[in-house]
């Protein structure tokens, strides 16, 4: 883009000038982000532009062709383009266009185009049912020029490219979920006010990052599920958050003016894993000199999550089995039923359906603890949610360090997408933590990450064959000379080939059988 005088700046190069800046800005939040943030923005517009077309109009029906054309040629004109009609019919209108709105500066920015697809394809689906929009010339690709074609029968569209668009609006999708995730913050918000002591309030709250669809999909089961007594496995590897879940639940449950016990059974040993959870009176062991509240008589009224819930003993499991079962427990060496009105939530980083099959954990408090499963997906199947886990977690580690850190470098957020993450979102809070400390200034430009190093890269499968075919070959061939002491009859009886073969093999892998003799 051509820079003005400042005095020819026009409120049109301005607003210009702030979308490719904004487009720049989120380039770092990747550019799956990118692209969805520029179709939110443009759908979102759309309706707005198509509403102040229709009040200039009086046209409040659905939009026939002649008036669809009318609203996006005068649109795109009105703001500084060239378009024209090249061609309209009952399946698919053509416009061509010389000259873009966002000028020259655009061809950096072809991500822009989905702007105009967007617009176009929104308005359209939203008085025609369907559309798809394909653009097959574009001056942000160095066509010369662009040539937008919009079609709305979905069968004339079945045999082109482009992007589809229905009438089931998708911005009222976003706001409904954002409005969800907004419910479920505030609910866990209040309960970490309630909750927390007093000098962990000054830091900012745990919260669900769920950009992805699939933890979208998490935040959805969370509102239908949290109101109900049923009981939850969360499934997922260590890290992904699967405590944060459990809290969200019981914050959106009628409980959650009740406490909310975490307990992690790996890390109690067996011998106390029952005390803990069910309690003990006076006397039951040697050191038991009072009487012990285990974790379910202190979480009455409201929810113990049980994590690592795969490494109850049999006897702790043949307990809990009791308490979900008939609603009541005893304390280790009482007499006395207790009534328990707890809900359960339990976790687990194993398959615990295969752990029931084979044994170890038993098939009916599977059942009884699965009533409704959610299963949280690791860091690298949800890459959505990348940049904004990285926010949120700079901004809590700049109030506990009092840093100003703002934002990380471009070359950081691509190192961050590259690597694996085994460790998941504990990791990755590790990291961030460890380099935010060395971070001078307001951006992070040096990630304390080493990424593995590339495998070596192999021509072709038969390359790969062959050397995996050598290699236990060889390991046969020094095995076999340790076990018949260098006999080489011996060996080209075992391999069903003649000595000489065996000779020749000894020399390919410059293994030697006098070697061997007096071993």
């Amino acid at each position: 883009m051509n820079r003005p005088p400042l005095s020819d700046i026009t409120p049109i190069f301005f607003l210009q000038t702030f979308i490719l800046e904004l487009m720049h800005a989120s380039e770092q939040q990747g550019q799956k982000h990118c692209e969805q943030l520029v179709e939110h923005i443009a759908k979102t517009a759309g309706c707005f532009f198509e509403q102040s077309y229709r009040e200039d109009t009086a046209n409040y029906g659905t939009l026939a062709n002649d008036s669809y054309i009318e609203l996006i040629l005068g649109l795109k004109n009105n703001i500084g383009g060239n378009f024209s009609l090249a061609s309209s019919n009952p399946d698919c209108i053509t416009v061509t266009n010389t000259c873009c709105p966002f000028g020259t500066q655009v061809t950096n920015f072809p991500e822009l185009c989905r702007m105009t697809s967007s617009v176009f394809g929104g308005i359209a689906a939203r008085n025609f049912g369907y559309a798809k929009v394909e653009i097959k010339k574009s001056i942000a690709r160095h066509d010369g020029g662009c040539e937008v074609c919009v079609y709305t029968n979905r069968e004339a569209a079945k045999s082109h490219p482009g992007m589809e668009y229905t009438d089931t609006t998708p911005v009222k999708e976003i706001q409904d979920m954002d409005a969800l995730h907004s419910r479920i913050e505030a609910s866990m918000q209040q309960l970490w006010h309630k909750q927390s002591n007093p000098a962990s309030r000054k830091y900012q709250p745990p919260a669900i990052i769920a950009k992805s669809p699939t933890m979208q999909k998490i935040l959805q089961s969370i509102e239908v599920v949290a109101p109900t007594l049923a009981t939850v496995l969360i499934q997922g590897q260590t890290g992904v958050g699967k405590e944060l879940i459990a809290k969200a639940i019981h914050a959106m449950s009628d409980r959650c003016q009740k406490p909310f016990m975490a307990i992690n059974c790996g890390a109690i040993p067996e011998s106390l894993i029952e005390s803990a959870l069910f309690g003990h009176e006076k006397g039951a062991f040697t050191g038991a000199i009072e009487v012990h509240q285990g974790y379910f008589e202190r979480a009455e009224g409201g929810t113990l999550f049980l994590d690592e819930v795969d490494t109850l003993s049999p006897a702790a499991q043949t307990r809990l089995l009791r308490v979900l079962q008939e609603g009541e427990l005893e304390r280790v060496g009482g007499k006395q039923t207790l009534p328990v009105n707890v809900r359960i939530i339990s976790a687990t980083n194993q398959n615990l359906e295969a752990l029931a099959k084979q044994g170890p954990f038993r098939k009916d408090l599977y059942f009884r603890l699965n009533v409704i499963r959610l299963s949280i997906p690791p860091l690298c199947e949800r890459p959505e949610d990348l940049p904004f886990l990285v926010q949120h977690i700079v901004q809590r580690l700049n109030k506990k360090y009092n840093k100003q850190v703002e934002s990380v470098s471009r070359e950081v957020m691509q190192k961050i997408r590259r690597y694996a993450w085994p460790g998941n979102v504990r990791e990755l809070e590790n990291i961030l933590e460890r380099s935010i400390l060395f971070t001078q200034g307001q951006e992070m430009t040096v990630l304390d990450l080493e990424l593995p190093a590339p495998m070596p890269y192999l021509e072709n499968w038969k390359d790969i064959k062959e050397q995996a075919i050598s290699n236990v070959e060889q390991a046969y061939l020094e095995n076999a000379l340790k076990q018949h002491h260098g006999d080489i009859k011996k060996i080209a009886v075992d391999m069903d080939i003649s000595t000489r073969a065996v000779y020749g093999k000894l020399q390919k892998y410059g293994i030697k059988s006098t070697d061997y003799r007096d071993a």
